[in-house]
């Protein structure tokens, strides 16, 4: 049976922010998803680190799980705090920066 949804435990009531770790002066990611469809990945970011001026694809949600950070979208700033969720539409420039340490859950259609 192929593994659909990768590297986090099924069956069970999890928190999110929980399944990927803070480590000093890193971006840490975690893969759940990556097809030709759908990519599903978590970020912990520490305060000051980015991903520079990039573009996707496919539209992007971003849902922050624990703190805040910076999204710029077409060079428009959004800060997104813990429960927010920003959409960064296909073929748009955009950023992220750890204004502080914080937690996300990117999800990518294509």
């Amino acid at each position: 049976m192929e593994k659909l949804i990768k590297n986090i435990e099924k069956s069970q009531v999890l928190k999110l922010k929980d399944q990927v770790n803070f480590q000093d002066g890193q971006i840490v990611s975690k893969t759940l998803v990556q097809n030709d469809a759908v990519s599903l990945t978590l970020f912990a970011f520490e305060k000051d680190e980015e991903i520079s001026t990039h573009q996707s694809e496919g539209d992007a949600m971003v849902t922050v799980l624990e703190g805040k950070g910076k999204f710029t979208v077409g060079g428009v700033e959004h800060i997104v705090s813990e429960g927010e969720t920003l959409i960064m539409p296909a073929k748009v420039p955009h950023a992220v920066y750890g204004e502080e340490r914080f937690k996300w859950l990117l999800t990518c259609i294509f």
